[in-house]
C-alpha cells in the first residue's frame, strides 16, 4: 500500500472528558483497513480532557490551543500538517463500533466524482438522528424549530433512504472529505465560531464533486443539542445562521 493512501482524523476538543476519551479509543479500536494519521485539536480545555487524550495518542499529535478558537478554525489547525488522501472531521461525542473508515474509503476509491461522504448517524439507542440533509433557508433554520413538517423536510424524515444519494448539507458531527479538496477550499469558513460552517463547507464542496449520504455506514452520536438548553449557545447558533443566509442568499442548486 502507497505511503499516500494515509488517511487522516481530526477530533477538536473542550471539555470533552469521558466523551472524548471514548470517541479516541473507537477510532483507535476499529480504524485497521488503512494507516491513520489522528489529530486531537484541543480548544483551551480546563478539565481532564487533555489528560485522558495524552494517555491515548502521541503528544506531537494533540495540537493544543490557547484560547477556544471554535469548531472549525481549531478543525483549520491540521490543514498544513495532514499529507493523507482522504480525512475524517469527528465530533468528540461520537464513537465507531467497527471500521466504518474503510467503508467510506472503499467508497471513494470506487466513485471518483465524490467530494464528500456522510454516514448513517445513529443515536445511542440505535435509532437513526434525523440531521439536516437539505440547503438551510430562514424557514428551515428558525420555523424548523416549531414546525414538525419543516423540520422533516429539513431532515428528509419521510423518504427511505437505503442506497448512497447526493445530499446538500452534511453534518460536521462526522463526515469524510478529500484531503487536497478539504485544503483547496481552504478548510472550513472561520468567520462561524461553530454551527453552519458544515452546510457551508457542504456548498462549497459539491462545487468540486459530489457530496453524497451513505446508509450503509453508521456510527453513533451522543446529541447534545446544546443550542436548545444553553442561552450562550442558542446565541452562537443564531448568529451563524444570519452569516449562513448573508452569504449564501441567492443561492440556487
Amino acid at each position: 500500500m502507497p505511503d499516500n493512501f494515509k488517511i487522516s482524523a481530526a477530533i477538536v476538543t473542550y471539555n470533552d472528558g469521558d466523551k472524548a476519551a471514548a470517541a479516541v479509543s473507537s477510532v483507535i479500536a476499529h480504524c485497521k483497513k488503512y494507516p491513520l494519521d489522528f489529530y486531537i485539536i484541543d480548544n483551551n480545555s480546563s478539565d481532564d480532557t487533555l489528560s485522558r487524550i495524552e494517555k491515548l495518542i502521541p503528544s506531537e499529535n494533540i495540537i493544543r490551543l490557547k484560547k477556544n478558537i471554535g469548531f472549525g478554525a481549531a478543525h483549520n489547525k491540521v490543514l498544513n500538517v495532514i499529507k493523507s488522501r482522504y480525512h475524517f472531521v469527528i465530533n468528540p461525542d461520537i464513537t465507531v463500533n467497527y471500521d466504518v473508515f474503510a467503508d467510506m474509503v472503499d467508497f471513494f476509491e470506487k466513485n471518483p466524482d465524490a467530494v464528500m461522504l456522510s454516514p448513517c448517524i445513529l443515536n445511542t439507542d440505535k435509532t437513526v438522528q434525523q440531521l439536516p440533509k437539505s440547503v438551510p433557508d430562514f424557514k428551515k433554520l428558525f420555523l424548523g424549530r416549531l414546525s414538525k413538517k419543516i423540520r422533516s423536510e429539513y431532515v428528509w424524515a419521510d423518504r427511505e433512504i437505503t442506497e448512497p444519494c447526493e445530499i446538500d448539507f452534511s453534518s460536521g458531527c462526522f463526515f469524510s472529505i478529500k484531503s487536497e479538496e478539504f485544503k483547496k477550499l481552504a478548510g472550513f469558513d472561520e468567520r462561524y465560531f461553530m454551527y453552519l460552517e458544515d452546510a457551508d463547507l457542504t456548498l462549497r464542496a459539491k462545487n468540486l464533486g459530489k457530496v453524497l449520504f451513505l446508509p450503509s455506514v453508521k456510527v453513533t452520536h451522543i446529541w447534545g443539542r446544546g443550542s436548545h438548553k444553553d442561552l450562550r449557545l442558542l446565541f452562537i447558533h443564531i448568529a451563524s445562521c444570519f452569516k449562513f443566509l448573508i452569504k449564501w442568499r441567492g443561492y440556487k442548486k
